[in-house]
Order: structure tokens, then sequence, then C-alpha cells
């Protein structure tokens, strides 16, 4: 079709390199600027790890009191803690800019995005990083090796892999939901708090088995958001547990990256959105 160009592998490469590398300008100014001031800096990467840190504190208190969650041990629990911890803190690091755009788009700033020649997508992302949730994610870390340990199971290099790969789905399927929440701003001029419902309430609901909640619960948390996916589906190839045994190896394998396509949908959403973004005229 005629006016219609096409980009060879060397232009698209370039193209890639070229935006992973202003991303990483982005990273970096955004790092020097909190780093100005390293005690406010310290002082708010410490507070965040101690948030974190009493939240498993109080999960603690509740095994020394019941003794289990079910047929669960505090050993196992603290492997689905970790993992969705970790997964959490890596997106609200990188998608930061997405929690915040709602601001933008309230008071007109947004429309200066549109008019440069770069993706949305990637300068909303370069909007803010958030070094300071290093302590949430070194938290979640120590917990997750806390209770593999206290487990006693010997890893393979493919389940430390399938561990891997199940955080960075997770953290691409919290992306998607800041993703989708910025979207929703186009049209409320606001950050909505029913997707907070599904974000930070799916980090409560993921750090202990989805399978000790109602059946309606799970579902929505299997087949709508895909958490089940980045830690209750993939932990089957690595805990033994009678919960876990009626799940597939292949669709153990297979479910972090249940996380990807998630986001990918959400961001399919964000095209629509800002195509049929109207300014406010601020």
């Amino acid at each position: 079709m005629q006016g219609q160009r096409t980009f060879t592998l060397r232009e698209f490469t370039i193209a890639v390199v070229g935006s992973i590398r202003l991303y990483f300008r982005y990273v970096g100014m955004s790092s020097r600027s909190q780093l100005q001031y390293p005690a406010s800096f310290l002082m708010m990467t410490a507070g965040n790890l101690a948030i974190t840190g009493v939240e498993f504190l109080a999960i603690w208190a509740l095994f020394v009191r019941f003794g289990s969650l079910q047929d669960w041990t505090l050993s196992q629990v603290a492997v689905f803690y970790g993992m969705v911890h970790t997964a959490f803190a890596l997106a609200e690091a990188g998608a930061r800019g997405f929690d915040i755009l709602h601001r933008y788009v309230r008071s007109g700033d947004f429309d200066r995005i549109l008019l440069r020649p770069r993706s949305t997508v990637l300068q909303v992302l370069g909007l803010e990083f958030q070094l300071m949730r290093i302590g949430r994610f070194t938290q979640g870390l120590v917990v997750l090796g806390w209770g593999i340990r206290n487990l006693g199971i010997s890893l393979t290099p493919m389940q430390v892999f399938l561990i891997i790969g199940s955080i960075c789905g997770g953290s691409l399927l919290f992306a998607g939901l800041f993703i989708l929440q910025a979207t929703l701003s186009f049209w409320s001029v606001d950050s909505l708090e029913v997707v907070n419902v599904a974000t930070y309430g799916g980090v409560e609901a993921a750090q202990v088995p989805i399978s000790i909640y109602n059946q309606w619960f799970r579902r929505f948390f299997t087949v709508v958001i895909p958490l089940a996916a980045i830690n209750f589906v993939p932990l089957s190839a690595v805990l033994e547990h009678p919960s876990l045994q009626g799940i597939s190896p292949m669709l153990a394998w297979l479910s972090p990256l249940a996380g990807l396509a998630f986001c990918l949908v959400c961001l399919r959403i964000w095209h629509f959105g800002v195509r049929h973004y109207h300014s406010t005229g601020s």
C-alpha cells in the first residue's frame, strides 16, 4: 500500500536500543535527584522497609497464636509473601509514572508528552523512578530466602529460574494494573481507588496461598487478574504441598507468562485511551 513504510530489522533494533538508553537516562536523572538529599532518601527507604517488615511480623504473630493457616506452615507462606512483595517492589519502582499520571492529566501537562516524538509509554515510565522501593524489594528477598531455607528445599537451577521468572511476571502484572489505572484517569481526570483495590489489595491477597479463600475470590484472581499465576501455580513445581499437587507441571512453568499477557492487554487499553484522550484545557 502506498504511503506506508516498512522498517528494516536494523532500524527496529536501533529504535529499541535508543528507547532503552533513553529510559535509563530517565532512571539516572530520577535517581540522582532523589540522592541529592541522602538523609531523606535513607529515612524513606528505611521507613518503606519497616512498614513491610511490620506486615510480615503480623503474619508471624498469627502463626505463633494459631500454629498454621489451614494446613500451610509459616515457612511456606513466607515464600508466597516474599515473591509477591519482591515483584510489587519492582513494579512500584519502575512503573510509578503511571501511578501518578492522573496529576499530569488533571493539570494538562500530559499534552506536552503527546507533542514529543517519543512513545508515551516510555515517557510516562520515565516520569519517576522510586529508588526507595529497594527497601520493600530487599525485605521481600530476605523473607523469600528465609522461607526456602527453613523448608530445607534444595532448588535446582531450573527452579531458581522459575522463581525469578515468576517475580518478573508478577512485576509485569502489577505494572499492567498501574497502566490500567492511568488509562482510566483519561475519563475520570483522577486516580480511581477501585483499581487500588486490585493493586494493593491484590498484594495483600497474594501474600498468602490463594487456596485459603472462597471459590469466587480464587476465580477472580485467577481468571480476571491472574495473581495466582505469579506465585501459587509456579510454586507447585517447588513446594511439596497437597493443594499444589493437582497442578500440571507444564502449566506451572508457563504460568508466569500470564503476567506478560496481562500487561500487554493493559497496554492495548492504554493506546486506546490515548487515541481518545481530550485535553482538560488547563
